[in-house]
């Protein structure tokens, strides 16, 4: 399937690495021009190096600053964006009855406030060509909250619900917004939790890993070449007609349609 997006200008926020580097390489490989953004400057350049067409930007955008300079870094390289990827790096896993309003605080800034000012800034360039696409990396968690990772259903949650407004009031533009929701797809963030659920649990990590893949009907991980496929579709013009949808990408695990 051609996804009519080559020559389109692509921005992947925090894509140096895991889903985030998994959309920007899928998208690359469709012929989209890449911007592939992330606190490490180094590697971003590095990876879009190693892509047909792309640029890397070192950027912060929990800084109030940092959406301003990632889209103009993408003008300058390639001109508006036509496709905005959003996404942000998870925040520690904690429980609601523990919850400090810092750190709730940070999760919003990063999940939701830093998202909101990149689309604000990308969108009305989509609007006045009749051509966009927003896509936001979020997670299973917005269907179905998961234990311990309260900062992370939180802030993704009031993300979902900010994009679910928009997508029906710039539909008629020719705009479409998603999200798309991994459940345990194979990067370093599911690593992580696995590790610090086993430290918690005192098992071995292999032990935890088999308890998870045994509750997704798939049995195993997603890899996260899956999810960047799934992700380009909906970034693609065979898309045009879905919009304000959350799709979810995690082999059966939420059970609820």
């Amino acid at each position: 399937m051609d996804l009519g997006i080559r020559g389109r200008v692509a921005v992947v926020a925090a894509s140096t690495g895991g889903l985030g580097r998994a959309v920007a390489e899928a998208l690359a490989a469709e012929g989209a021009s890449v911007v592939v953004a992330g606190r490490r400057g180094g590697l971003a350049k590095e990876i879009a190096a190693g892509l047909p067409d792309a640029v890397g930007v070192q950027v912060d955008l929990t800084d109030p600053d940092g959406p301003q300079a990632l889209v103009e870094a993408a003008r300058e390289a390639y001109g508006d964006p036509d496709i905005l990827v959003l996404n942000g790096p998870g925040p520690r896993p904690g429980t609601a009855a523990d919850l400090d309003s810092g750190d709730l605080a940070a999760a919003v800034d990063a999940l939701l406030l830093a998202q909101q000012r990149l689309v604000a800034l990308a969108l009305p360039a989509m609007r006045r060509r009749g051509w966009g696409r927003i896509l936001a990396i979020g997670s299973s968690g917005i269907a179905e909250p998961l234990p311990g990772l309260v900062l992370s259903n939180a802030g993704r949650a009031a993300l979902a619900a900010y994009l679910k407004t928009l997508a029906a009031e710039v539909a008629a533009d020719g705009v479409t917004v998603n999200l798309l929701l991994p459940g345990r797809i194979a990067t370093a963030r599911v690593a992580a939790l696995d590790a610090a659920r086993a430290e918690r649990e005192q098992r071995p990590v292999a032990e935890v890993e088999a308890a998870s893949q045994a509750a997704i009907p798939a049995g195993r991980y997603g890899t996260p070449a899956e999810f960047g496929a799934a992700a380009a579709f909906l970034c693609g013009a065979p898309a045009s007609y879905v919009t304000g949808t959350a799709l979810r990408c995690d082999g059966g695990l939420v059970r609820s349609l």
